[in-house]
């Protein structure tokens, strides 16, 4: 494991969300950072710092970010996603929004409207050391990590997100 990158990626972490809390912005970790603060250390290398944040706040997002140093890269639709590196890191804000009934949806793009699991925002904080960040629910990310190649046939089930999943369900039933 590169050791001295995943401490980068939690000082960004750690940055961001810092930013993102002085100026009113609400931040989730997803994906395998979100499984790593849930189980409460690093369990493998992290290509990118995965987010989700409100649709409504990307501007904001958006301003805060560049102004820390990140720089945009194009992707996704923006209305979606809004992608960013800084220090050769990368990270990736998945927006959200919510539907007349209250549920939490993707936001843009060619999914918009689409609930996404209920609970998803429901968990308590994870914790790495001393750094607590709000995370999915790890029910939540089961469901994601089991259901995107179903939801999208262009992303194959990878080998990392089984793993993930069997970390998690292991710590579920450990608790």
């Amino acid at each position: 494991m590169d050791h001295e990158r995943a401490e980068r990626q939690l000082a960004l972490i750690a940055q961001d969300l810092d930013a993102a809390r002085g100026s009113g912005i609400e931040l989730w970790l997803r994906g395998g950072w979100a499984m790593d603060f849930f189980l409460g250390k690093v369990t493998r290398d992290h290509g990118d710092i995965d987010w989700f944040a409100w649709a409504w706040d990307a501007a904001a997002l958006a301003d805060v970010l560049t102004r820390l140093g990140h720089t945009p890269v194009p992707g996704p639709p923006s209305d979606l996603q809004l992608d960013f590196v800084k220090d050769g890191l990368d990270s990736s804000f998945t927006l959200l929004d919510r539907d007349a009934a209250g549920r939490i949806t993707v936001a843009g793009g060619p999914w918009a409207g689409t609930p996404w699991p209920d609970g998803l925002l429901d968990a308590e904080p994870g914790r790495i050391g001393t750094l607590e960040a709000p995370i999915v629910s790890p029910r939540a990310q089961i469901e994601i990590k089991r259901m995107m190649p179903v939801w999208d046939a262009s992303r194959p089930r990878r080998t990392k997100d089984a793993e993930d999943v069997a970390r998690l369900e292991a710590a579920l039933r450990g608790r």
